[in-house]
């Protein structure tokens, strides 16, 4: 396969939406100048049903990169989802059953699908499980894993050091997450392997695994979170069931776009468009000068819903949010239900506005829920409902009850 050296376009993915490179950017440089065909990953565990614009970030990289003429993988982390990562969370995760992350995986191919190229004949693209080596792993094998790496190493992560001194439970076979995934690098002989910063221990773990089963380097490229540039709150999180998946309805993903606060509308451009860097810049100008800041959002929610849907979906999805929310109007074709039980919070997370019960309950404690235009009160989680009723929640967001 012919690699594409083209000094801009490793100059782009070498900074764009880039946090760190380990060990150094030189190293990175004389790997994607070396004319070797370079084997690139990143996995995600399919704890939703989703794939987010965060995770995004990452693919486009890896689209970035396959156009170069690299060697993709796409890994889905089935085994390690059963196992819970613990990379910045202050409790244990739930652990999830096989059944659980079969049902969670099923249409994860054709959202990512909607960024890298999965019938490129040329150079296809790897979808991998990593349950095909993890599995066969034997006890053995496990005690090896551990023998690279000390508690103390471990400790060294925030998260476990905070909870040892806050006296929460740290579990034993939370150290072996980041063996695991270590291993996937291994296991695919990786070249890089890319993820946020949020898995930066454990993609150096995979590093250690290397150096040690395979006496050779693997590089890492860590790259910038979806976050509040003035909160640092995360943007998309699928543990909190926030943020804007891959696979969500066109009108649904520009309304979230829309929602997002002000002062991330140059991260998302840089991280979840394919917007040049130039045009990025003039974006970033036209702030400084006065621009309206919704303006820019629609360009924004417009150039989303075209790279997961089409051009003729996302001037759609503008049409609908402008006769909602700037003219106030109740939608005409919204969706409608027939709830297992007529009560408030359990036709949202039927009708698709929220993602679980106790989300369903804190946007109704918040305010944020309507029932035929009437503010519903706290507390109103059984609220009774007949057929007609309109439920609304925040500005765009409706469901009327067969």
């Amino acid at each position: 396969m012919k690699i594409n050296n083209d000094p801009k376009k490793n100059k782009e993915v070498l900074e764009r939406s880039v946090d760190t490179l380990y060990p150094d950017r030189k190293a990175f440089e004389e790997a994607l100048n070396s004319g070797r065909q370079l084997r690139i990953y990143m996995g995600i565990d399919p704890t939703a049903t989703y794939a987010h614009l965060g995770h995004a970030t990452n693919y486009i990289i890896l689209k970035r990169l396959h156009e170069l003429g690299h060697k993709i993988i796409v890994l889905i982390g089935d085994f390690t989802a059963m196992i819970g990562d613990p990379s910045d969370k202050n409790a244990a995760r739930k652990r999830l059953t096989r059944e659980d992350v079969e049902n969670n995986m099923k249409t994860f191919r054709e959202q990512i699908g909607k960024i890298l190229d999965f019938n490129n004949a040329e150079n296809p693209i790897e979808f991998r499980y990593n349950s095909e080596w993890l599995s066969k792993l034997t006890f053995t094998d496990s005690v090896e894993l551990a023998s690279h790496f000390t508690v103390q190493r471990m400790l060294e992560r925030d998260n476990f050091h905070k909870r040892i001194q806050e006296n929460k439970p740290l579990y034993v076979h939370e150290f072996f997450y980041p063996l695991m995934q270590g291993y996937d690098s291994v296991a695919l002989e990786a070249d890089i392997e890319i993820g946020g910063t949020d898995q930066t221990f454990n993609m150096l773990a995979g590093r250690t695994l290397v150096r040690a089963y395979q006496n050779r380097e693997k590089l890492v490229m860590t790259t910038t979170l979806l976050e509040n540039p003035v909160t640092g709150e995360k943007l998309m999180s699928k543990s909190l069931g926030t943020g804007i998946g891959l696979d969500e309805a066109p009108n649904d993903m520009f309304g979230k776009t829309m929602a997002l606060p002000d002062e991330a509308i140059v991260q998302v451009f840089i991280d979840c468009t394919y917007k040049t860097t130039e045009e990025i810049a003039e974006i970033r100008e036209s702030l400084k000068n006065g621009a309206n800041p919704r303006d820019l959002k629609i360009q924004l929610a417009k150039e989303i819903v075209k790279i997961y849907h089409n051009e003729k979906a996302a001037d759609e999805a503008e049409e609908y949010f402008i006769n909602t929310f700037k003219k106030k109007e109740m939608p005409t074709d919204m969706l409608e239900i027939m709830p297992t039980v007529y009560e408030l919070a359990v036709a949202l997370l039927e009708g698709g506005l929220v993602k679980s019960k106790s989300l369903a309950r804190q946007v109704i404690d918040q305010g944020g829920v309507k029932l035929n235009g009437e503010k519903v009160g706290e507390g109103e989680y059984t609220k009774q409902l007949k057929s007609g009723d309109v439920i609304q929640k925040g500005a765009r967001f409706f469901v009327r009850i067969k």
